[in-house]
């Protein structure tokens, strides 16, 4: 039988009982300790840290009132907040009981208990304690992120004028818990934005959690985003916390919604309205407080329009809609970019390079239909493969034609010129989807999606 990692104590004036429970929970936990009085109690939580304390709520002889039990487990909380505590007792009293777990207890143990109760109660405490020491470290590395976040705001360069509309959006919608639709080409720079909002948002020292639903299969969609329970189907070993769950009290960042399924997007659409939230195999329904974020490079109107997206949903995200422009048309920005990365894969690389002024006008005629994504790669591999002190266009793999009057383009409808792309750089890489999709600045399953669409196959 598998152990679980974790720590019990068991608190109780009789020894029978931490005889017969130590017996049981050692099959099922790798330290289970007892203690026969609470006054020594505060010696033990010094030299370990339990997830789970089942505490009796009586130790002196006569005594039935519970307060004993309630009195040590506030002191509990005090000493170790994140321990959760089983409250027992031989006087099964539902008025006790519900006392118990206003005051703090996760969970209420009548005496005499069977081996299974006994089980189930406690691995469900350690469950909870170890979904909220998940939660912690989440939110501790959040806030270890912080600097970088930081540093992300000031990388976000935009001084031409067409970034000023995005630039005032973003100051305006960060006060609120509006949601937001971010639209734009791919490698625009969409989560930066929503990482924009949410450093400026009351939310800031909670959690940002970006899911690409692109990337998620469609039969593992509610165990991403809705979690779920131990058992659950064939393949859940142990319970998972969801998406949802996980961006509780902070930000939810969901990048390429236009993938989504007819049949997926009714599943979100009902989790937005309600506000609730259930894991696969659970009843319970638990509240979010999550601001949610979403992202497309899709057309959503014509999907909405064509059936393919439903229009509540639509409605649903788009309180604010920010629309991101692409590069070709950011021009004032490009050198800005390019010295940025430039400093930073010097810094990553030890080395010291500039940019030769040929090389700055060249970057500018650029079309860039990568985007910003484009750039940044374009950069680093120049950094990695360079050997000279100063970049020149030798330095980079410019293929596609820059912006002219557009005499060198075979068509100006946009899906010819895609497709022409997607062909291009197929040719480049060889056939290779992952180097061919790091090329297009896409994802895999957005570039299979346009395979299938142009026949590329």
């Amino acid at each position: 039988m598998k152990k679980y990692n974790g720590n019990i104590l068991i608190l109780d004036d009789d020894e029978h009982v931490l005889m017969t429970s130590r017996m049981i929970l050692k099959n099922y936990f790798e330290t289970v300790d007892t203690l026969a009085s609470p006054k020594t109690m505060e010696s033990v939580l010094k030299q370990r840290e339990y997830d789970v304390v089942v505490l009796d709520m009586n130790f002196k002889a006569g005594v039935t009132s519970g307060n004993e039990g309630i009195f040590w487990m506030n002191r509990l909380r005090q000493l170790t907040p994140h321990t959760q505590v089983v409250m027992q007792t031989a006087y099964s009293d539902i008025e006790l009981a519900v006392r118990s777990i206003k005051e703090g207890a996760v969970d209420f143990l009548p005496k005499p208990w069977d081996k299974e109760k006994l089980v189930t109660t406690v691995l469900n405490a350690f469950q909870q304690a170890r979904e909220r020491k998940e939660n912690r470290e989440l939110k501790t590395r959040q806030k270890a992120m912080n600097h970088h976040l930081n540093r992300a705001q000031h990388s976000f360069i935009a001084s031409s004028p067409a970034m000023e509309p995005v630039l005032n959006a973003i100051e305006q919608v960060s006060a609120t818990d509006a949601n937001v639709l971010i639209l734009g080409e791919n490698g625009t720079g969409k989560e930066l934005v929503a990482h924009a909002i949410h450093d400026r948002s009351n939310r800031a020292d909670e959690a940002f959690i970006a899911v690409d639903l692109g990337a998620i299969p469609p039969t593992l969609f509610e165990s991403e985003m809705f979690g779920h329970e131990k058992g659950a189907f064939t393949d859940a070993r142990e319970t998972r916390i969801g998406k949802f769950e996980l961006a509780n009290n902070g930000t939810l960042f969901l990048d390429e919604i236009g993938n989504l399924t007819p049949a997926l997007q009714v599943k979100l659409l009902s989790v937005l309205q309600s506000r609730l939230v259930s894991r696969v195999g659970s009843n319970k329904l638990l509240p979010l407080n999550v601001r949610v974020i979403c992202a497309t490079n899709a057309t959503l109107n014509d999907l909405v329009r064509t059936g393919q997206f439903r229009q509540d949903l639509y409605y649903r995200i788009k309180t604010v809609e920010i629309q991101l422009p692409p590069l070709r048309e950011r021009s004032e920005d490009i050198i800005a970019l390019a010295h940025y990365y430039l400093d930073e894969y010097c810094k990553h690389y030890n080395k010291r390079l500039t940019i030769g002024e040929s090389l700055k006008q060249r970057l500018i005629r650029y079309n860039w239909p990568g985007n910003v994504r484009e750039l940044q790669h374009a950069v680093e591999r120049a950094v990695i493969m360079t050997r000279n002190e100063v970049l020149s266009e030798a330095d980079f793999q410019l293929n596609v034609s820059p912006n002219s009057n557009g005499s060198e383009l075979n068509s100006f409808n946009l899906s010819d010129v895609e497709r022409d792309v997607i062909r291009k750089a197929l040719a480049k890489c060889n056939g290779n989807l992952t180097r061919t999709s790091e090329e297009l600045g896409i994802g895999r399953t957005t570039l299979y999606r346009k395979l299938d669409e142009y026949g590329l196959n």
